[in-house]
């Protein structure tokens, strides 16, 4: 299946498609000098096998986690990419999770001022969310993505085959996004999320997430409005993934905690009920006062106001500026 996505910043191709990890030189124009990058965490095979379809592949692994996602690292790859003299037609293709496309699309985008990035997610987070719209960064100084460009991939190649190898905690991890893209935009979805088996409706969940993100990226690609929905219960997940230095949670299990404050009660009930299905949790080990603090430093703040989102139906998201007080008091309603 090929799913265009069209913005005004570049149009490329997701390409969804069992097997197609050994294709990638089909998709992408690889027939250059290469830096495949992986990370520590994903099977060494899946980067050699897309390395095979390069003319000449660099292949470089960091160590798995956010922990990697850091000015140091993104040196790193700046540093490998002048030692072997890439140029300005040379390219970068990220293997893995977020981290590693998040690393990857920064590098390629400061690179001789932006070079050629290709996309293949490993997780079933990268594949349904942060592998297509072009947000890049790097964390610094503590704070989530703080330092970072938007700069669209050349191509996203999701070969669900790579899912097989992924822990059940990875793959819950992941299915928290969909959960978020169902609450903001597509009720069936949920339906399915609520009601169905989800390891015979993975193609199916992954299909349906993937048209939400080019909808919301087509139409909003620079996050003046639309594309803002998307970070539906990412205020309090940042705050928790700034605070959580020994990474007790994961990414998707900080965004559903997240979202639980930010809907009305009966929208809440059915979200916990789908969170403990798929094995998230809904509880965090940090109090308030103790995350309240790093969302201060969102990027959707403003001096005493901060812009959230807001589910008051399943299927429909809605923005709301609030007195930063407002926001506290409805995240101490539910962690105390």
């Amino acid at each position: 299946m090929i799913i265009p996505v069209k913005t005004q910043n570049g149009s490329y191709n997701i390409y969804l498609e069992r097997g197609a990890l050994a294709k990638a030189g089909t998709y992408f124009e690889l027939n250059r000098k290469v830096l495949v990058v992986t990370d520590s965490g994903v099977p060494a095979e899946y980067a050699r096998t897309v390395a095979a379809c390069c003319k000449e592949p660099i292949v470089i692994t960091i160590e798995m986690g956010e922990k990697s996602k850091n000015i140091e690292t993104f040196q790193y790859l700046l540093t490998c990419m002048v030692e072997h003299a890439f140029t300005r037609t040379d390219c970068i293709v990220a293997v893995g999770g977020g981290v590693v496309g998040d690393l990857c699309g920064f590098a390629a985008s400061a690179y001789m001022r932006g070079i050629d990035f290709y996309n293949i997610p490993t997780t079933v987070l990268s594949e349904v969310d942060s592998s297509i719209g072009g947000k890049t960064a790097i964390d610094f100084m503590g704070y989530k993505n703080i330092v970072g460009a938007f700069y669209p991939p050349m191509g996203v190649l999701i070969d669900p085959d790579t899912l097989q190898t992924l822990p059940k905690r990875q793959i819950s991890n992941g299915l928290a996004e969909v959960v978020k893209m169902a609450m903001i935009g597509d009720s069936e979805l949920f339906d399915i999320l609520e009601h169905e088996d989800i390891a015979s409706n993975l193609d199916t969940i992954i299909e349906r997430s993937l048209y939400i993100k080019k909808y919301v990226v087509e139409n909003d690609e620079k996050e003046a409005g639309l594309r803002k929905t998307l970070n539906f219960g990412h205020t309090l997940a940042h705050a928790i993934e700034s605070a959580n230095s020994m990474e007790t949670y994961y990414h998707g299990e900080c965004v559903g905690i997240g979202m639980i404050p930010m809907c009305s009660p009966n929208v809440r009930d059915r979200l916990i009920s789908v969170l403990q299905k798929l094995d998230l949790p809904t509880e965090t080990a940090y109090t308030a006062e103790e995350l309240l603090e790093a969302c201060r430093h969102d990027k959707k703040a403003s001096g005493e106001l901060i812009t959230v989102v807001f589910v008051h139906e399943i299927g429909k998201a809605e923005l709301q500026t609030m007195p930063f007080a407002q926001y506290a008091a409805l995240v101490k309603e539910w962690l105390g």
